[in-house]
């Protein structure tokens, strides 16, 4: 027998594995985990990941390069840079904002940029961590975003960038804001991590801002176990994200190619030595962000699935949003007007004043086995990591407030049954019912 006779018998030994160890048991209410959020991997992925361990593909390479290439087009822009998770993702897009090679565009400390109070954390970070100020503002409850009115009346003479994520998978509307922030002379990120597949007028989510950001984790819409990626139609913009992610190197070669410009040992660069070898010149105070190949091997078998997760997810929503319709002391989603959202969660908000709290609906589900999430950080403004940081508020965060005390989701991704989406729509019924005056 020889190697690649060897190969496809194992490879199909993996596969028969996977048969065998997911047939799991049958849907039980009440006993079966209900989660929120997951991975859903078939024996595909499986093989996919055994055969680039069998290549040993342990760096970033080829595989990578190809993953970046489908990504990038699946989702209608230039370049897409992987790397090792979407907060890196977030972090690389703000940093290349303040690359010196934007020149006088660059972002500087002290500068501001509008973002929202009520999201995730690394959304955030990456704004305090370049030195930047943020600008906080308020959302609208049902979309769970904010609108184009409160972002252009947080708009003040230091405003420079607006970074927003589409909330649980809702676009924000992300037109007229780019259009603010172009007639601003703003840069505009979109944290796409939880919407992957959304759109906004016809459009992509991520296409309408100068860079746009992804996670891989295995909550979101496809997975790499970990990763992410920054995504741009700006080739500068992507120069300066791979520079970042790439220890701050100012040459384009990826590891193991030399001189590819053919002038490797031939140019001047600071007061560095004339001919100084262009793969050890820094421009950047970089970071090592990158992924591998057994990750991109994984996420270019995922890649495929996207249409189908998309429809599962859109359904599983749709499913809880008519179950539900009139039930009282509940705040349902909404999607944003002119959107067509590939959803990541079914967020629900206990009305203000109601009979019962958002933590006794929560803990009554979780009895259930059916697992919920906050809206994550709620307003970051009163969580502790952010006590005494440089920042502004712009107009009042009311229903930033409202969400950190009332407002949970729970699940709609592909691992989800029928059986399971009812059972969570009749506990809800079920407590309601009972609850309710």
């Amino acid at each position: 027998m020889n190697s690649c006779q060897s190969r496809e018998l194992l490879l199909e030994g993996v596969r028969k594995y996977h048969r065998e160890v997911e047939a799991g048991p049958e849907f039980v209410p009440g006993e079966t985990e209900i989660w929120c959020s997951g991975a859903v991997l078939d024996e595909d992925d499986r093989v996919a990941l055994a055969e680039a361990a069998l290549d040993l593909r342990i760096a970033s390479g080829k595989v990578a390069k190809r993953f970046e290439s489908a990504l990038a087009k699946a989702v209608g822009l230039r370049k897409a840079h992987l790397t090792n998770s979407g907060s890196s993702a977030n972090l690389l897009a703000v940093s290349a904002l303040t690359s010196p090679q934007l020149g006088d565009r660059r972002l500087r400390p002290g500068d501001e940029v509008i973002t929202v109070a009520a999201g995730f954390p690394t959304t955030v970070n990456p704004l305090i961590q370049n030195g930047l100020r943020p600008v906080f503002v308020d959302i609208e409850l049902g979309t769970y975003n904010t609108t184009p009115d409160r972002v252009a009346a947080a708009v003040g003479p230091r405003t420079r960038a607006i970074v927003i994520a589409h909330t649980l998978g809702n676009p924000f509307p992300a037109a007229e804001i780019a259009d603010l922030a172009d007639r601003h002379g703003l840069f505009l990120v979109e944290d796409v991590c939880d919407a992957l597949g959304s759109t906004y007028r016809g459009r992509q989510a991520g296409t309408f801002g100068d860079l746009a950001t992804l996670s891989f984790y295995p909550a979101h819409h496809l997975t790499m176990g970990e990763g992410g990626a920054v995504l741009t139609d700006d080739l500068g913009l992507a120069r300066a994200v791979e520079s970042f992610r790439d220890w701050g190197r100012d040459c384009w070669c990826a590891p193991g190619e030399d001189n590819k410009c053919l002038r490797r040992f031939d140019q001047q660069f600071g007061k560095l030595p004339c001919g100084y070898d262009h793969k050890y010149v820094f421009s950047t105070i970089g970071y090592n962000l990158k992924t591998t190949d057994l990750q991109a091997a994984l996420g270019l078998s995922q890649l495929s699935k996207l249409p189908r997760f998309t429809r599962a997810r859109r359904g599983n929503w749709q499913r809880l949003r008519e179950r539900l319709d009139g039930i009282p002391s509940l705040i349902l989603p909404e999607a944003t007007v002119d959107s067509e959202p590939s959803w990541f969660g079914f967020a629900i908000t206990v009305e203000p004043g109601s009979a019962f709290t958002s933590r006794e609906l929560v803990e009554f589900l979780e009895n259930r086995q059916i697992r919920t999430r906050r809206l994550f950080g709620g307003n970051l403004l009163r969580q502790p990591a952010y006590a005494g940081i440089d920042h502004r508020v712009a107009g009042d965060l009311t229903n930033s407030d409202i969400v950190t005390d009332h407002t949970f989701w729970i699940g709609v991704y592909p691992g989800l049954t029928g059986r399971m989406v009812d059972y969570m729509t009749d506990s809800l019924w079920e407590f309601v019912r009972a609850n309710h005056r």
